[in-house]
């Protein structure tokens, strides 16, 4: 008889909360990391975009989620709601550089894709990444999004330069 053990932590989500500022900060403020736009400029600039969650829950525009793996706090997730077409979801997500490579962020848009469809009514979630960040672009054909074209000029650099993306997106 063979058996399989899964000896990798399950990855889960939870509600962000003010208290994963500090674990946010350290994450996103990586030099390596250079495909998310969020550079918060300290802690409490950190803690005052997290105290914001509750009112953009409220108004059903921004669901912000930590990634836990194990016990650790590797990163955080979210799905931002159309303003206009309030049935089409936005992912993004980061993951600590330590963790990178491990499909953390594949089972994290696993599940919150559940909560997009199930929860918040989506008939459609996207997912745009820059077409250099092949990482993000892999961990939308693993979660089984189409490509569906590239877009010109939509994300600003940290340098102020306006770059293209790709935009993958799965529907029900």
């Amino acid at each position: 008889m063979n058996y399989y053990y899964n000896f990798m932590p399950k990855v889960k989500l939870r509600l962000q909360k003010i208290s994963d500022a500090k674990r946010f900060y350290e994450i996103l403020n990586n030099d390596n990391f250079i495909y998310f736009g969020a550079r918060p400029k300290s802690v409490a600039d950190e803690r005052k975009w997290l105290k914001q969650n509750p009112k953009r829950q409220k108004n059903n525009t921004d669901w912000g989620y930590t990634i836990i793996y194990g016990k650790e706090i590797v990163g955080g997730i979210g799905i931002k709601i159309n303003f206009h077409r309030k049935y089409i979801g936005e992912i993004g997500y980061f993951i600590d550089e330590k963790y990178w490579n491990k499909g953390i962020a594949s089972q994290a848009v696993k599940l919150i894709e559940k909560i997009g469809f199930k929860k918040l009514k989506l008939s459609r979630i996207e997912i745009l990444m820059q077409p250099v960040n092949k990482a993000s672009e892999k961990v939308a054909i693993k979660n089984g999004y189409i490509k569906e074209g590239q877009m010109r000029k939509v994300f600003r650099s940290k340098e102020g330069e306006m770059k293209d993306c790709y935009l993958y997106a799965k529907v029900l």
